[in-house]
């Protein structure tokens, strides 16, 4: 199998200037960086606002002060170590603490400062939470990214949740198949055990994080094909990111070769207001253009995808942003305001359901 090279010390990328390098230092003390030689190539190194540099390569605008670390407010979603429970149906395992790329838009950036250890390697106790209760018929596995973990451990933790009658889907949320493709299309072994567990009426679905057309790669195809191979059904989720995908014509080359290659475009997310990530927000008005825009030059398979606030509350499906008003639905929802509508007034700078006036009258048992 070929190894990538993994890169964390920001000084071993030669095609950054000393000068820029030594400025950067700074950032990489906050904020992790993890790269790996095969996807540094895919950067435009000629190109100083390259998206896909701009993905991995640390940035000056990290340490302005903006957001919170956990602007989802995921602490009180914790039923056991490593487990969440929000919505009645699904269950998170958050059972990595190491991705295969640190993307600086990362809402879960918390993961990775010392003090704090949310994911788990012991399980057992987020298994035993979802073996007592059948109302949740799948699991997320995150973290961090779970493909990164050695095949057995994958295997194990497949082979736990399989024992679990009333979980029928698992799904695995990863930036692998982009990042690091060859991980999965080069070992025989890893796709012998999703083609076991994912079975013909119970599916293991991989979300992948592909945020631009540049990442689907020769590579990532033969990757996608082999996970496809193997009975994973494929959906992608990405945020609206200012100075990566923010163009109407790059979201729709996006959702085209999603489409094309059997990757259903699942949901384009609003990015969430998490310290570090001031340099990627768009105001909401601006990112439902983009998103109408881009649907109007695809299929009906690309224009499945929907645009959402993951809040603390529940998901938040943007219908229309349309006259100076927000017309929004809960797609799923804490409380269970599930299809709830909801119509605000939608100023040309707001980014977030917070910055709604009258989004507060809505929420009920949140924090």
């Amino acid at each position: 199998m070929r190894k990538p090279q993994f890169i964390t010390d920001i000084n071993k990328v030669i095609q950054i200037s000393e000068e820029e390098r030594n400025q950067l230092q700074e950032v990489t003390s906050q904020f992790a960086f993890r790269a790996n030689d095969y996807y540094l190539k895919l950067i435009n190194w000629e190109d100083p606002s390259d998206p896909i540099r701009k993905l991995v390569i640390p940035h000056q605008d990290e340490l302005a002060e903006y957001g919170r670390w956990d602007a989802s407010d995921e602490e009180h979603n914790y039923v056991a170590p490593g487990c969440q429970h929000k919505y009645e149906t699904t269950a998170l395992l958050l059972v990595s603490e190491v991705c295969g790329a640190y993307c600086r838009y990362c809402f879960r950036k918390r993961l990775f400062l010392e003090d704090v250890h949310e994911s788990t390697v012991d399980i057992s106790k987020g298994l035993s939470y979802i073996q007592q209760h059948p109302e949740i018929n799948n699991v997320l596995l995150t973290g961090g990214d779970p493909l990164t973990l050695s095949t057995a451990r994958i295997e194990a933790i497949l082979k736990s949740l399989r024992e679990i009658d009333h979980v029928k889907v698992i799904r695995i949320g990863s930036k692998i198949p982009v990042f690091n493709p060859m991980r999965i299309y080069e070992d025989e072994h890893v796709l012998e055990v999703l083609k076991k567990y994912s079975r013909p009426d119970q599916r293991i679905y991989v979300v992948t994080h592909i945020n631009h057309p540049r990442e689907i790669t020769p590579e990532a195809l033969q990757c996608f094909n082999a996970l496809q191979s193997a009975g994973v059904v494929l959906v992608n989720q990405t945020p609206i990111l200012r100075g990566i995908n923010d163009h109407a014509g790059v979201l729709a080359e996006l959702l085209n070769r999603l489409s094309w290659a059997g990757v259903a475009p699942y949901y384009f997310f609003v990015n969430r207001p998490v310290v570090g990530n001031s340099a990627f927000v768009l105001p909401l008005k601006r990112i439902y253009d983009l998103v109408e825009e881009a649907k109007s030059k695809t299929s009906g398979f690309g224009k499945r995808v929907r645009l959402v606030m993951s809040h603390s509350s529940g998901k938040i499906e943007i219908l229309a942003i349309e006259n100076g008003m927000a017309y929004l639905k809960y797609h799923q929802s804490k409380e269970g305001d599930y299809g709830k509508m909801m119509i605000l007034p939608c100023s040309q700078e707001a980014a977030w359901f917070d910055d709604l006036p009258g989004s507060e009258k809505h929420l009920r048992g949140t924090v």
